[in-house]
Parts: C-alpha cells; sequence; structure tokens
C-alpha cells in the first residue's frame, strides 16, 4: 500500500517551557521586524488567551532566561531592551529549518555542474591517475586488476599509469543577489507579502553559510529607490510608502555581481507588483495605473544587459494577477532567464529547489 498516513497531532510535552515559548517568540519579532516590546506585548495577549505559561514558569522566567542566555540586552542609549546578534542568528536557523529542513554543514563549494573534478559524490567513471588525484579516489578492484596483469605478464613492478581513480562531480562557486520588493503594496489588501519573503531570505542567507559557504550572497531591497542590506539586519526588514524601482534594483544588483570573481552568478527578485518607478536627474517619474511603457522598455534593457553578461534573473512573482503576467514573461524572454508564479505558501520550497538544481550551470 502507499499513499500518506495521518495522526492525531500530540503536543511535545518533553519541550521545555523556555523553548517553547522561544520559538513563540522569533515567530513573532518576524511579524514585528524585530521589534522585542512589540512582540513580547504579542505573548502576554496570547498568554492570556491561550495560557502558554503556568504557576512554574512565567513570562518574568521567560523574560530573565533570555537575558542570562544573551539573546536580549539593554540598549545604553536610551534603556531599551533589545534583541542581540545571538537572537538574529537564531530567528535565521529556525527559518531555514521551517522552509528547506535540517542540513548538513560542507566545507566545498557543492554546486553541480556537467564538469568532472574534485567534489564530493562520484559520477561512477573510471580513469587513469593524475597527478593532483586524492589517494581516497582510489579504484582498488581496478587498480589491483592491472597490477596483476603486470605480474602475469612478467613485469616485477607496476607503474603510474596502472592506478585508477573513481572521477568525483566538479563543484562550483556561485553568486547570488536576492532582491526584494519593500513597495507599500508588500502589505496591501489585507495580506502580509514582506515576512514570508524575510523569512525565505533569511533561511536562504543561512544555507549557504553553513552549505555552501565559498557562495556569496548580497541582498538588495527596492522601492522609490535601491539600496544593500546585510543579513543581519534582515529580522528588521520593513515595507515603507514606496513604488516599485526596479530598474534601481537591477542595475544595483549589476554593480554587485561585477565585483565578484565567481563565473556562476544570477539574481534573484521576489516581487508582488509592477514596475512603477524611475528615478530621473530631475527628480522620480512614477505611474501606479496600469503598465507604464516608458518604465517597462527600461525595465526590458536592464534585462538585456544581464543576459549579455550572462546573469539570469529568476523572478519570483508572489501576486497572482494575469494583468502583470505578460510583463513578466516578456521581461524573462528578453533575460532568458525563469518565472515562477507562486502564492505566499510555497514560495521558500520552489526557491530552495531552483538554487539546488538550476542554479548549477558552469557558465
Amino acid at each position: 500500500m502507499s499513499g500518506f498516513r495521518f495522526s492525531k497531532f500530540v503536543k511535545n510535552n518533553n519541550q521545555e517551557p523556555f523553548d517553547r515559548l522561544f520559538d513563540l517568540l522569533r515567530e513573532l519579532l518576524n511579524y514585528t521586524a524585530g521589534d522585542l516590546a512589540e512582540a513580547m506585548d504579542w505573548m502576554n495577549q496570547l498568554d492570556r488567551e491561550h495560557k502558554i505559561t503556568d504557576s512554574n514558569y512565567g513570562m518574568g522566567d521567560f523574560i530573565k532566561d533570555l537575558k542570562e542566555k544573551g539573546f536580549i540586552k539593554e540598549n545604553p542609549e536610551n534603556g531599551e531592551i533589545v534583541i542581540t546578534s545571538k537572537t538574529e542568528q537564531s530567528i535565521r536557523q529556525k527559518a531555514l529549518e521551517e522552509i528547506f529542513g535540517k542540513l548538513k554543514k560542507s566545507q566545498n563549494g557543492n554546486h553541480r555542474t556537467v564538469y568532472t573534478g574534485k567534489g564530493d559524490e562520484t559520477t561512477g567513471e573510471i580513469r587513469p591517475f593524475q597527478f593532483g588525484d586524492s589517494i581516497s579516489q582510489m579504484a582498488i578492484t581496478e587498480t589491483m586488476k592491472n597490477a596483476y596483469t603486470q605480474i602475469m605478464g612478467g613485469n616485477d613492478h607496476i607503474t603510474e599509469d596502472d592506478f585508477m581513480v573513481v572521477e568525483r562531480e566538479h563543484t562550483s562557486q556561485t553568486s547570488t543577489v536576492l532582491m526584494i520588493d519593500i513597495s507599500h503594496s508588500m502589505i496591501l489588501y489585507g495580506e502580509d507579502r514582506i515576512t514570508p519573503a524575510k523569512k525565505v531570505a533569511m533561511a536562504l542567507a543561512e544555507l549557504i553559510k553553513t552549505k555552501y559557504p565559498k557562495d556569496t550572497l548580497d541582498i538588495i531591497v527596492f522601492g522609490n529607490d535601491a539600496w544593500q542590506i546585510e543579513i543581519k539586519d534582515l529580522p528588521y526588514l520593513k515595507v515603507g510608502p514606496y513604488h516599485t524601482n526596479t530598474v534601481a534594483g537591477l542595475k544595483l544588483a549589476q554593480d554587485l555581481l561585477r565585483r565578484r570573481k565567481n563565473q556562476n552568478k544570477q539574481i534573484f527578485m521576489i516581487t508582488d507588483g509592477k514596475p512603477s518607478c524611475l528615478k530621473e536627474p530631475g527628480g522620480y517619474y512614477m505611474n501606479s495605473f496600469g503598465l507604464d511603457r516608458k518604465i517597462v522598455n527600461k525595465c526590458l534593457n536592464e534585462a538585456a544587459i544581464c543576459r549579455r553578461l550572462k546573469i539570469p534573473i529568476t523572478t519570483f512573482m508572489i501576486a497572482r494577477d494575469p494583468y502583470l503576467q505578460s510583463f513578466v514573461d516578456e521581461f524573462t524572454q528578453t533575460n532568458n532567464g525563469r518565472a515562477f508564479y507562486t502564492g505566499l505558501k510555497g514560495l521558500g520550497d520552489i526557491i530552495f529547489k531552483d538554487f539546488e538544481l538550476n542554479r548549477s550551470k558552469k557558465i
């Protein structure tokens, strides 16, 4: 028999009270953009409604443990209690576990290519030994067979040509720029789109730091303008009263990737809306009503430039608007990239699969 088997959910009563409350706090910090005071206010409201603490371990005990474990601290400038870098990293790790699952650490660049070379997995092919091959690659059976043939042929020694090795996959390094739309539309119509996008960014950052330590990840946010942010800034990311200047984001992404020495380069763009803004010498050119051809043409020009630079763009459209699909299709065709029309629920899984499977080409 095949298929899924479901059973009743059983709460993990073995989880320590601190761990249970800390999981909730990290989730709330994603929605409050790292505002600890607001997150704790939400926790107190949830506690009153759902009784998540008891007489043995209260919210005061939780706050005390957070301080002692180094997850929160007092800001010396204003006396405000804020989260620490330890908490920021913990939030990224939780996002990675939630979206991508537990991954093993690696010390090498691990992106598979169609080329053979030094890597972690074998291709199944056998070839003669070459200078620089590791002894761990030795094909024992084939080498012994060659040695036996030499001895039976009357030779009393074997040569370098008799040694055989198992071919391994070549692994490459990749430079990625992740562009995140922070225009006002990311929280319009009662739908929070920025939090899932932020979670994906944190998970992707943690994935690269742990599984692909030789890779690079640059993160760009774009509204009326575009600017680079650090990985540590992700928990605090929030939308603003901005339009969508996709052109500025693409230009900045190109500048960052030009500095990278890797041959494999790519751009991931998470957005929910159409480009609606350009920066000109006299100020901003804006049009939120429909697809403005002037803005669209500028976007297509940047897509074409990326194509000439051999930088594919993968667009993740998290708003299912048929009106915008024609633009995204034209943009993708101009760049020779990829596009995904997805809801918020499957965003992380789709980006993970694309990152793991489609980014490993040797350009």
